[in-house]
């Protein structure tokens, strides 16, 4: 499936703070609803700055660390089944990369290419790179919650998750000027897909974004 891009000077022409109608709303290939029916665990709201570089399965994950002014707060991400949490964790992470590469401004980072592959990999960077060929950086703080995680017959993982951005923003980096995102585009429905590799990692395959699928 393919993850579609909308130009970035359309995506800030309509004060998308985050540009993510430039990650599209492209169809899921498992035949999942565009729509989150429940929180995925419990209720417990976490805010994250850095990340740990391992976890206890030995893989050598690199280190992802946010600005002190972007936060990401992440509301019921824990599931009582360990392959299911472990598709949480590595998918919290693999958002986390994405943001840290936009607040850096490089699409190259390392967490980037260990969290991502393939498609994932190639339409993160180029949504990466929209926000630094506009001098953007993002600010405030968004909200994930609802997430939903499962393992396909095919062995790949499936993660949806919603994302609240009313409280973030883009700020270019010269001009130090904020635009903030519109109340109508605030609430965003993530749909992810994953596959494990041979170290543990459930790296992201694809992503696909939907306005107003979480509301």
């Amino acid at each position: 499936m393919n993850r579609h891009f909308l130009p970035v000077a359309v995506a800030i022409a309509a004060s998308t703070a985050l540009l993510l109608t430039g990650c599209g709303s492209g169809g899921s290939d498992d035949g999942s609803s565009d729509k989150i029916k429940g929180a995925g665990g419990g209720d417990k709201d976490t805010s994250t700055s850095a990340s740990p570089s391992a976890k206890p399965d030995g893989a050598n994950r690199p280190q992802i660390k946010l600005p002190p002014t972007f936060q990401v707060e992440f509301a019921g991400w824990t599931n009582s089944d360990p392959k299911l949490q472990a598709i949480m964790d590595d998918g919290k992470q693999q958002l986390l990369a994405s943001y840290a590469a936009i607040a850096e401004g490089n699409p190259e980072t390392a967490p980037m290419a260990f969290y991502n592959t393939g498609e994932a990999l190639a339409t993160g960077k180029k949504w990466i790179s929209g926000f630094a060929d506009e001098d953007l950086t993002i600010i405030g703080k968004t909200r994930t919650y609802k997430p939903q995680a499962r393992i396909s017959p095919d062995g790949s993982g499936t993660l949806f998750y919603c994302s609240d951005e009313s409280k973030a923003s883009t700020q270019n980096r010269k001009t130090k000027k904020v635009t903030g995102t519109p109340a109508d585009k605030a609430q965003v429905l993530y749909r992810t897909k994953l596959r494990k590799t041979s170290q543990g990692v459930w790296q992201t395959t694809f992503v696909a974004t939907t306005q107003g699928g979480c509301q």
